[in-house]
Parts: structure tokens; sequence; C-alpha cells
């Protein structure tokens, strides 16, 4: 279970002393957020995920897709880390070696019991008050994907049961994603 505690106004050598113990740290609208180590099944949907995110955004050149553990850093204070992220080719300059330094063009969160209500909560606030102009959630427990456009409609997601399509780079080629597949188990 996620645990808020108090904002201190975190610096990121704060942020960056926090202990490496499995735990997920994020710094959401001042507060310190601690999570578990995601779950095997977790895992696997973020594999999944990444593999046909980055074998389609490789095949392509349109960019770099980054799997968590990775810092999305958006002002002094504002740290996340979320599951999967994406930044287009021609924004090469908002990654560092501290981890990505802007709203990065695409964010996913992979549902658990312990991150639900921070993903659609604080983070979904988050991402629309920094510009991430698309997020998506991969929901477990109903087997599909919910996708947020935050600068358009942040409370308004398109829910996508069979299959999801994404356009990295306007006018460019479309992935299309089969959702089922995704959420199988250890079959």
């Amino acid at each position: 279970m996620a645990t808020s505690l108090p904002g201190t106004g975190w610096t990121y050598a704060e942020f960056a002393r926090l202990p490496n113990d499995g735990n997920r740290y994020e710094v959401i609208a001042g507060e310190l957020y601690v999570t578990p180590a995601p779950r095997p099944r977790h895992q696997l949907i973020s594999q999944r995920l990444n593999i046909q995110l980055a074998n389609f955004v490789n095949e392509h050149g349109l960019g770099w897709v980054f799997t968590a553990p990775i810092d999305v850093l958006f002002a002094e204070g504002e740290y996340v880390e979320p599951d999967l992220v994406f930044v287009r080719r021609e924004r090469v300059g908002i990654i560092s070696d501290r981890g990505i330094e802007a709203a990065p063009d695409l964010v996913v969160e992979i549902l658990s019991d312990s991150t639900a209500r921070i993903d659609r909560g604080p983070k979904l606030r988050q991402y629309t008050r920094f510009g991430v102009p698309l997020y998506w959630i991969a929901d477990p427990e109903t087997a599909h994907v919910e996708v947020y456009r935050p600068l358009e409609e942040p409370a308004k997601p398109i829910v996508h049961a069979e299959t999801v399509s994404w356009t990295p780079v306007p006018g460019g080629p479309t992935l299309s994603i089969e959702v089922p597949p995704l959420f199988r188990g250890f079959e």
C-alpha cells in the first residue's frame, strides 16, 4: 500500500539519497509516496508493452522507450517513476543522466492495488499540470487500457478492451496493440 508522508519541499539531492531498497519513491505535489516493488503479473504486462512499443519505435527511428525504474523530473520537488515512458527523437534534450527532465510524450502506468489511487489521482493531475500529452493506464483487473489525453480532457479516458492504437509522431506510422494478450497470466 502507498504511504504518503507530509511534503517537505524535496530537492533532487534529497530525493536521490532515498534508499535503493526495492520500493518505488515518488514526490508528487510535495508529498512522498512509497509503494512496494511490482508483482510478477505487473512486470509481465510491463514487459509485453515494452517489447511492442520499443520494437515499433526502434523500427521507425522515432525516439526512445524507457521502463521503470527511471525518474521523470518535472520540476524541483516533482519526481515520478512511471512504468514506461516514450520520448520522441526531436526531444532528446529532455533526457539527462538524472532521468527525463520534462513531460515525456507518452506515460504508461500499470495498476496494482498499491498504486491505483495514485495513478488515477495525484499522478493524473501532475501529468496534466506538466503537459504530458498522452497517458495510458493498463488495468489488469478489468483487462483494458484507459487512454487519457490530459491536455484535452484529463478526467475522460477512452477505454480500450480489444485494441489500442498509437501514433507517436503526428502523421507518422501507427502501432495497433491487441489488449487481451497483454493481460494473460502464466499459461
